[in-house]
């Protein structure tokens, strides 16, 4: 890694501050970027979404996509931990707090917001942002893309139900065009300018050595672009919201402290079977990754369109974009110090057959 990449952290650090002060110092800029938006995805925040991912989708093999059924154990993991685990320990974490732990602290009529809130972002799984992730800790870019259109699809038909039961809420209204609008603009768009570029580098190239070569080179150039989206992405979310933010951060904290044992507790669930069930750390890595970081785009506008741009439940959506990049950088950290505990890519899965003497 870079002496940049090393010191990520710091960056990212930098650029919140940066979006607080630049938020509070010029609200109109940060106002009329914030109404370049349509179907609640702020196209100003898309662009800079779709630098990040760009690189990772350059590195998809198409060619390979059709063999990761051969591998269904990282798929297992992502589904049962997004689906079956993730929105129900959300909505159990934020019921133990709000309602017990912090009553003495914040208003009974808001502690169903705060709960809503939680409920929201655990029942979106990260779609753009797991690409940064997954590349960072040099996840397998084609299972990677695989990992994501499934939670995509299974989304689409389970997001409403899920946040239904646990809100009690029969008449949810779900914004189906911000989620299918976040989709073409975070992974359709970027893996089909991706396709078209791999082809371009390979098009007077045939042997495989001499295609990733080609590949590497043209992402090792371009990657600066990656991380300059990310901090200015951090810039732009924190100048949206930083009214908000400055102006309550005692309930910042209230609100951060169960996001974060929800965060940590979901990444050792998904890598601890990943490392039980030795899933090769190019899957497992990402795998873990997606499940602990959220769709927050889809969280805030669903918060807002239920509850209102200043209700409670819109204001754990933003103290979850808060407290994601920090938390998913050190998870980054922790996943490549560890990827000595999983087997190798290459090492190949023995038959039974050729166990025996």
């Amino acid at each position: 890694m870079s002496l940049f990449e090393r010191y990520l952290s710091v960056w990212v650090g930098l650029a919140l501050l940066a979006g607080l002060a630049l938020g509070a110092l010029t609200p109109g800029a940060f106002g009329f970027l914030a109404s370049l938006e349509h179907g609640s995805v702020n196209f100003v925040v898309a662009v800079l979404i779709w630098f990040m991912v760009y690189p990772m989708m350059v590195a998809v093999d198409f060619g390979s996509l059709r063999r990761v059924h051969q591998r269904p154990k990282g798929l297992v993991i992502t589904v049962v931990v997004n689906w079956l685990v993730k929105p129900f320990t959300m909505a159990a974490l934020g019921v133990l707090f709000f309602q017990y732990v912090f009553a003495p602290f914040i208003e009974p009529e808001n502690a169903g917001q705060y709960i809503a809130g939680m409920i929201l972002l655990g029942a979106a799984p990260c779609t753009a942002m797991v690409f940064v992730w997954s590349q960072m800790t040099r996840g397998d870019p084609n299972y990677t893309l695989v990992q994501v259109s499934l939670n995509d699809i299974i989304m689409v038909f389970a997001f409403a139900p899920i946040v239904a039961l646990l809100l009690g809420v029969t008449d949810l209204v779900v914004p189906w065009e911000t989620l299918l609008l976040s989709v073409v603009l975070y992974v359709v768009a970027p893996l089909a300018a991706g396709a078209a570029t791999r082809m371009w580098l390979t098009r007077n190239t045939g042997q495989p050595a001499e295609v990733e070569a080609a590949v590497t080179r043209f992402t090792a150039r371009i990657k600066p672009l990656s991380i300059t989206g990310l901090l200015a992405t951090v810039v732009l979310l924190f100048g949206f919201q930083g009214k908000v933010i400055l102006s309550q951060p005692l309930l910042i904290v209230l609100i951060a402290i169960p996001l974060l044992i929800q965060s940590y507790g979901i990444f050792a669930v998904s890598y601890w079977a990943a490392k039980a069930w030795r899933i090769p750390h190019n899957v497992a890595a990402p795998c873990a990754l997606i499940g602990t970081s959220n769709f927050f785009e889809l969280g805030v506008a669903v918060a807002i369109g239920l509850f209102g741009l200043n209700s409670g439940a819109a204001l754990v959506t933003v103290v979850g974009v808060l407290v994601e990049v920090p938390v998913m950088l050190s998870l980054v950290a922790f996943a490549n110090r560890t990827k000595h505990w999983f087997p190798s890519a290459e090492t190949p899965i023995r038959s039974p057959e050729a166990k025996k003497p």
